[in-house]
């Protein structure tokens, strides 16, 4: 077992255009090395790590790669991993199984990377889970967002994701909010999604004992969500948990307010967690919650996240949930190594995440693990926030996580 500990001072999902997190100005502190490495530039033969992530196309994730990038290089400064430098090698798989599956095969064939390390994308657990588990390499993916990333042996994600998020927000809303009327709105059209985001639902059922009052889709991406969330208001729900990407939290904060349906607790993901959201709604989407899956990003004074805003800062990050997940990532990989005492090869490496099997950090609500299982999902926790004034403020102080075994 590898326990983490992080330089911290004490679905998600897709997003289309640039990074919309708050830039990071303020006081907090990057830790010039990580723990028992002083200063001094790593010159020794580089460790070769890949990532593959959708930088162009509809959906996009910079921030997740750059913040992992921060992470390496700072350790190349601190003497790297016995005085062998990381090389990181991103892949751009542009949103396109093509061009995702040659990215993958560029770098394990030909980069002979030991290990893909935060990894956002789209699609590319659907494209390359098949070829990692045959070329026996892991991926310690920074931002889970397809299904297959939580349903394959060789890529444990980082982040709490799009299915688990609806689950443990049905949660929040039924036994900590004790919402009797739970409804759920589903507002992704992507294909492969929907069975998957039907099966957490069915989980929160199996959980609680109870049931939905309403349940409703999307037809389409363009379709209009101001009818689906009147048939909500219509079925009496108490609280809705509802999916989609930024956009649609916007569309849905607008609705809300236009139609007199602010007596409802209005749940969305992490893709609703953003400042963008917070700016375009102001005062408009005062009471829509949304969970934030790692120690909430807004919080200037969370101990936890000190390291990470200041490495953010020094190097130009925005501050948002995927740029947590590319860094928790990173410092995973890289306390992975550091612990290894053998040669740091692609067996060596598999070898170490097989007997990964809790790693704790306070910018989560539960322990990361890679270890053994066919699958992987380590990550069943959350905050929530509440949007007040233009501002996201925490709803919740403490971690809602789904019970152990469900």
């Amino acid at each position: 077992m590898i326990t983490g500990v992080l330089l911290l001072g004490s679905v998600s999902c897709a997003r289309s255009g640039p990074a919309d997190g708050i830039q990071a100005k303020d006081s907090a502190q990057a830790e010039p090395c990580p723990a028992g490495l002083t200063p001094k530039k790593a010159t020794g033969t580089p460790i070769e790590i890949g990532n593959v992530s959708s930088l162009t196309g509809p959906g996009t994730f910079p921030e997740v790669s750059r913040a992992a990038k921060a992470v390496f290089d700072r350790l190349n400064t601190c003497g790297g991993v016995g005085g062998r430098p990381v090389h990181f090698t991103v892949e751009d798989d542009q949103g396109d199984p093509a061009t995702a599956a040659q990215a993958a095969r560029r770098l394990v064939e030909q980069r002979n990377v030991v290990l893909n390390v935060g990894s956002a994308s789209l699609l590319e657990c659907a494209v390359n889970s098949a070829y990692y588990a045959q070329q026996k390499i892991g991926s310690i993916q920074g931002i889970g967002v397809d299904p297959v990333c939580y349903g394959s042996p060789n890529i444990s994600p980082v982040n709490t994701g799009p299915f688990t998020g609806v689950t443990v927000s049905l949660y929040y809303a039924s036994e900590v909010l004790k919402k009797q009327k739970v409804c759920r709105i589903r507002l992704f059209d992507v294909p492969g999604f929907a069975s998957a985001f039907d099966v957490a639902a069915a989980r929160w059922e199996k959980i609680t004992g109870k049931k939905l009052a309403y349940a409703g889709a999307v037809g389409k991406a363009t379709d209009d969500v101001t009818p689906l969330l009147l048939q909500a208001g219509k079925a009496g729900c108490d609280a809705v948990v509802l999916d989609g990407p930024e956009a649609r939290g916007l569309a849905v904060g607008k609705a809300i307010r236009a139609n007199g349906l602010t007596g409802i607790t209005w749940i969305g993901l992490t893709s609703y967690y953003t400042d963008n959201v917070a700016k375009q709604l102001g005062t408009t989407g005062d009471g829509l919650q949304a969970n934030s899956e790692f120690e909430p990003f807004t919080s200037t004074d969370a101990a936890p996240l000190r390291d990470w805003r200041g490495l953010m800062a020094k190097n130009g990050i925005p501050l948002t949930s995927f740029a947590q997940g590319g860094y928790l990532a990173a410092t995973i990989a890289q306390d992975t190594l550091l612990s290894m005492t053998t040669e740091v090869n692609r067996q060596t490496v598999t070898d170490r995440l097989a007997t990964l099997t809790s790693y704790d950090t306070p910018m989560s609500g539960s322990p990361y693990s890679f270890g053994t299982a066919a699958t992987h999902a380590p990550n069943q926790s959350s905050k929530f926030m509440v949007l007040k004034d233009g501002v996201w403020t925490t709803a919740t102080n403490d971690w809602i996580r789904l019970p152990s075994g469900s």
